[in-house]
């Protein structure tokens, strides 16, 4: 099972992976480790690709139903809906070996922890989600199970994502962000000629925007480009019917 280990400077406690599209069972279009079970797979070959991962971890991970919100599921939201589908786009926990996943094809995940490795959260951070502040909210529940820690105590990693040369957006985009505080237009945005009312967004520097708004400067990762790498990434942009790779991360006992 081909396996990325985030590169970041977390307590020895700390655990995190990043999947691949290589060493699972589905056929194409969602070759071969495809772990989402909403894109038209067949179940039982997700729920085989599933169970390769689980082998590779301390327990079942918190899946979540993604929904572009932000919403974090938390250790009390999760025990008060047993049995029901965790409706977040993000989580956060203080609990050993209970093991955060988010999944994606384009949008980015981002991994969290603190120095002392305490508590860790993981977010799905498209581009809806980063404007409305999902990646802020995930600190603030990070921060409600870790009392002693403030934001500058928090360390990010950023995933594969669709690139800054490969993410053409529209104005509606660029007004969504200009609305919601975004710092720097220049160093997220730029136009593109002969494309009037279109540019390329960086969804790394929206995400590092928003993270350092809120005391976060910590931040690692942020240089994988999800379209360009077809060999190791599923890109929902760049082939439509696609699968879902998986980040994950938790904290050991």
């Amino acid at each position: 099972m081909s396996f990325i280990r985030p590169a970041w400077p977390v307590p020895k406690r700390i655990h995190s992976l990043l999947t691949t599209r290589k060493g699972g069972v589905s056929t194409a279009p969602y070759e071969t480790l495809n772990l989402g079970d909403h894109v038209g797979d067949q179940h039982a070959k997700v729920m085989a690709n599933r169970q390769i991962l689980l082998n590779h971890l301390p327990s079942e991970p918190v899946w979540l139903n993604q929904t572009h919100s932000v919403e974090v599921s938390t250790p009390s939201s999760r025990a008060q809906s047993i049995g029901k589908p965790f409706e977040a786009d993000a989580a956060v926990t203080n609990i050993p070996n209970e093991v955060l996943v988010i999944m994606t094809a384009d949008c980015l995940p981002v991994l969290f922890s603190n120095t002392d490795g305490s508590v860790v959260g993981a977010a799905h951070a498209g581009w809806r989600g980063l404007s409305a502040g999902v990646l802020e909210n995930t600190v603030n529940e990070m921060l409600k199970l870790a009392h002693q820690s403030t934001a500058a105590d928090l360390i990010a990693w950023m995933g594969p994502a669709i690139g800054p040369d490969s993410f053409e957006v529209g104005e509606d985009v660029l007004q969504c962000f200009q609305e919601s505080g975004l710092h720097d237009m220049q160093k997220c945005f730029s136009s593109i000629p002969n494309k009037p009312g279109k540019y390329l967004a960086d969804i790394y520097q929206l995400a590092r925007d928003r993270l350092k708004g809120v005391g976060v400067n910590s931040l690692f990762g942020g240089e994988m480009c999800t379209v360009k790498d077809g060999g190791r990434f599923f890109s929902y942009r760049r082939d439509g019917v696609t699968g879902r790779f998986a980040s994950l991360v938790w904290i050991s006992q």
